[in-house]
């Protein structure tokens, strides 16, 4: 049973919502191009190559999960959400229908609680911070406890960054030492609380009784068909896979291979890097993840191949990149077909188009509903029954998952580091959560002429009939 918080906790949190608000008045008459102006040296000071690539090894050696030498890949993030953020209005009127007569204007949604995964301790706090100081709200922090260090360091840059700008430092604060307490007293004295991390974590902010923006767990699924390019299809998996050693919830989890090309996409994988476990080796792997009471074993989240396999008994060649078992079996009693959070993959064969998207149905009645999904097919009435087919919030075509989903610059997906998964998932927004998220909106109705279609319109066949 969790501890109360103590009177310290209670206060602590106090104090920094009271900063928060005041930091929030004093900004309170900033017009679009200070905002903007503000958003631009956060993008910066956080975004930059030396400063992003240092704290992002951090988050790796302070949490012991991710890849050290390829976490600084997710700098590009911040690029692309600012770029995103400057696109649009934040302050004022920021929308004018004529037609209809409407007007829309921007303002802050409040002190906003962000919970911070150990995944992107140094990622989560400026794309946040970013989209939050555009509508001129405060943020505090809530770092994740295996990562606090990192985190705070983050924001210490962003408090420093405003300072030089003549901002307020308290728009941006963060909790030195997080718990379970605190993070429930930070969430139900803020104004609203965006929560990145695991079901635990979500449904503790759904539960805080103020707004909440969460996230649900992936199982990301991509269908494979025989008009696919098999070489870039092996290559984008190895992309997604292998992204901080597979620690982010859209890693592709399962390929669902078309029989036709199975064996030669298994050779395009071996040919990226992929190592295929024989069936004593799987046995080995799977023990190696997830304990006997069928719970995750934290050790083995976010490794490299080589300490996967060594922690299960064997070893690998140095040049494999990930480990692939091949799986018939959907289901919660087949771990395999879950979200694995590492570097292994399920490799599935199906005969015909109708087989493979029945089997991407099972496999997100055992976890990720309303994630994330692809497909590698140049058949697009195979997309679009793909898309149909599987009850996500995303489809990404012919692209690496884990790096496309949240954004990217070849794709026209929002850019963010949170993504909704809807009433699947639990969530009350299923759209990558960013901009719009962060505000609120008043409408402004003006008179216009009648907008009232006949009856006859309304009712169509019906109109004037005996009651059904």
């Amino acid at each position: 049973m969790a501890r109360e918080i103590t009177a310290e906790e209670k206060q602590t949190v106090a104090d920094m919502i009271a900063r928060a608000r005041v930091a929030m008045e004093e900004i309170k008459d900033y017009d679009q191009a200070q905002v903007d102006r503000l958003a631009q040296a956060l993008g910066w000071a956080c975004g930059n190559e030396k400063t992003f690539v240092r704290i992002a090894q951090m988050g790796v050696d302070e949490s012991g999960i991710g890849d050290r030498a390829g976490r600084a890949g997710k700098r590009f993030k911040i690029l692309g959400v600012l770029r995103d953020a400057l696109r649009q209005k934040s302050v004022g009127v920021i929308e004018v229908d004529e037609e209809k007569g409407l007007t829309k204007i921007a303002k802050p949604a409040g002190v906003i609680a962000s919970l911070i995964p150990t995944t992107n301790p140094e990622l989560t706090p400026p794309v946040t911070g970013i989209y939050a100081i555009k509508c001129k709200n405060a943020v505090i922090f809530s770092p994740h406890p295996r990562a606090k260090a990192t985190t705070a360091e983050m924001v210490r840059v962003m408090r420093e960054t405003c300072k030089k700008l003549g901002a307020p430092e308290d728009l941006f604060q963060c909790v030195t030492e997080p718990s379970i307490p605190m993070t429930n007293e930070l969430m139900a004295e803020c104004d609203v609380t965006f929560a990145t991390g695991g079901k635990p974590m979500v449904q503790a902010a759904y539960s805080s009784g103020k707004p909440a923006y969460g996230v649900g767990a992936g199982n990301s699924t991509m269908v494979i068909d025989e008009t696919a390019d098999i070489d870039i299809a092996a290559m984008n998996s190895r992309i997604s896979k292998t992204s901080d050693f597979g620690s982010g919830c859209s890693a592709d989890g399962n390929l669902i291979i078309a029989a036709q090309i199975y064996d030669d996409m298994k050779a395009a994988l071996q040919k990226e890097g992929g190592y295929l476990c024989n069936a004593e080796e799987k046995v080995m792997i799977q023990n190696a993840l997830w304990k006997e009471d069928g719970s995750r074993r934290i050790e083995t989240v976010a490794i490299s191949a080589q300490r996967i396999a060594e922690f299960a008994g064997f070893t690998i060649p140095d040049e494999c990149k990930f480990i692939m078992v091949e799986q018939e079996e959907i289901g919660k009693e087949h771990k395999f077909s879950g979200e694995k959070l590492c570097v292994v993959m399920a490799l599935y064969k199906f005969a015909d188009f109708d087989e493979a998207m029945a089997k991407v149905r099972a496999i997100y009645e055992v976890g990720g509903k309303g994630h994330s999904c692809g497909i590698y097919s140049n058949d697009d009435d195979r997309i679009l029954a793909h898309a149909m087919n599987a009850p996500v919030s995303r489809v990404m075509v012919r692209q690496p998952q884990s790096k496309a989903n949240a954004g990217s610059f070849e794709n026209g997906m929002p850019m963010t580091s949170s993504l909704g998964c809807g009433i699947w998932g639990g969530n009350i927004t299923n759209e990558n959560v960013s901009l719009k998220h962060y505000m609120n909106v008043t409408w402004v109705a003006r008179p216009i002429p009648a907008d009232r279609p006949s009856d006859e319109e309304l009712f169509g066949e019906f109109y004037n009939t005996e009651t059904l």
